[in-house]
């Protein structure tokens, strides 16, 4: 019995067992649908390549580069264009570069006058002294303005979380930045100041972190990841209930409509939230129904493919954002086919469209065809495009990513208390420790080595 039940089979869960398996630990993956990988997932289709979730992987951490050196994959990973510093937000319907340096803050027309001076006084603001938790819309019209937050902040969080800055946690959303007032009292201040410590550190800037992708698309990771450790899979293996034992826990899940049991050491959850909160179980003094009130708003992708002559923008940069200001139906746009080679056909070009999200939810419920034409409504003026496209290709998220809203820090109490209670149970994925591939690799990375002490 001495073994290892992961529940989920996501980057979170994949990560984990491929690190048991090195360690030499006993192990079995539940996954409840016909593949793993999550929202991950790498189509090729007419001569296309589109990413249904996640587009790009960050060099975050040394926990995401390990892995993939491990798994063999540093000879197919591909870096973006230099184009892709470039990032445009919509502005009174034009698409305006965000500046990149001094000289182009100065000169861009993103921002007022008014809103540059501004700035230029954050290092002198003090701390916050209202003792409440703070949304990131209160924390950056506080420091920086309403127009940093409406054309710098609110696209930017649409682009990350699909959410909204009025009911998102800064403490919760933006660690990073919220512990540069903390330790600072600036933003700036404390952005400086880690540049002088890498300076003297001679440590790697995480500042310039640089993004990639692999040559067939994000989809390599985790398809190697279980080729790993296939025969330590379940695939279609539905898991309904958790029950405690004297030492070690049952799992409960069915199969091909038969019903099965099986025993492990120590089990680890990495379902989505709601799912947990769903799972039945026998815990004394345990209760995962608040976990259900974490929102996980609907999003959907809409990748698109056109001749590169009906696209007059210049599409050279990684995408545009569109603030909520705006009033559009799309939240933003990728330029796939710009940043890496071979998404598209040559001559043509790939966007990859998001609807929904908080911002617009009743939107990805309607039609397919009906949300195509709202999305080209859009491009049509904001990308100059013109004709159908050539290539359709959708998808549809229930429940996408998240959000660590204003009071997420009781969810993460409740976690913690579940694990101290619950001898052997234990929490991870992107509702516990940050939402990106990164944080779900590191977490994975560093619960393999508390559970194999390796």
């Amino acid at each position: 019995m001495n073994s290892i039940g992961i529940i989920g089979g996501g980057i979170t869960g994949l990560t984990l067992a491929y690190r048991l398996a090195r360690a030499g630990a006993t192990f079995t993956l539940y996954e409840s649908s016909s593949r793993v990988g999550g929202p991950i997932h790498s189509i090729h289709k007419d001569g296309f390549l589109v990413e249904a979730g996640p587009n790009t992987l960050l060099e975050s951490s040394q926990e995401v580069a390990s892995l993939v050196h491990d798994l063999g994959l540093d000879s197919h990973k591909i870096y973006p264009s230099n184009v892709s510093r470039k990032r445009y937000i919509l502005k009174n319907g034009k698409t305006l570069a965000m500046p990149l340096s001094p000289g182009q803050f100065i000169g861009t027309d993103l921002f007022s006058f008014g809103a540059k001076v501004r700035l230029l006084g954050e290092p002198f603001r003090g701390r916050s002294t209202n003792p409440n938790e703070e949304s990131v819309a209160s924390f950056v019209r506080r420091r920086l303005g309403k127009e940093f937050l409406e054309y710098g902040m609110d696209p930017f969080v649409s682009g990350i979380y699909a959410g909204d800055v009025e009911k998102l946690s800064m403490r919760y959303s933006f660690p990073k930045l919220f512990s540069l007032e903390e330790k600072h009292g600036s933003i700036i201040k404390g952005q400086i100041k880690g540049l002088k410590d890498t300076k003297r550190s001679k440590l790697p800037n995480t500042a310039s972190t640089r993004m990639y992708s692999f040559d067939e698309g994000l989809g390599a990771l985790t398809d190697k990841l279980y080729h790993k450790i296939e025969e330590h899979v379940k695939l279609s293996a539905h898991v309904t209930r958790l029950e405690q034992l004297p030492q070690g826990w049952n799992i409960y899940y069915s199969h091909n409509g038969t019903e099965y049991i099986s025993t492990h050491e120590k089990i680890v959850l990495t379902l989505p939230a709601y799912k947990i909160a769903e799972l039945s179980h026998n815990i004394d003094s345990v209760d995962f129904s608040s976990l259900s009130e974490i929102y996980y708003p609907p999003l959907v992708s809409i990748a698109l493919g056109f001749k590169r002559e009906d696209v007059g923008h210049t599409l050279d940069g990684f995408g545009a954002l569109v603030p909520s200001v705006e009033k559009r139906n799309i939240l933003g746009a990728l330029f796939n086919s710009s940043l890496f080679p071979d998404r598209a056909p040559s001559e043509k070009v790939l966007l990859t469209n998001f609807i929904g999200g908080v911002r617009n939810p009743d939107i990805t419920q309607r039609s397919e065809s009906e949300q195509v034409e709202l999305v080209l409504k859009d491009l049509r003026d904001i990308l100059a495009v013109k004709n159908d496209p050539i290539f359709i290709h959708r998808s549809y998220f229930a429940h996408a990513i998240p959000q660590y809203e204003l009071g997420f820090g009781r969810y993460l109490e409740t976690m913690s208390s579940i694990e101290s209670k619950a001898d052997g149970l234990f929490f991870a994925g992107n509702f516990r420790n940050g939402i990106s591939l990164g944080d779900c690799i590191s977490r994975a990375s560093f619960l393999a080595e508390k559970l194999t002490g390796k």
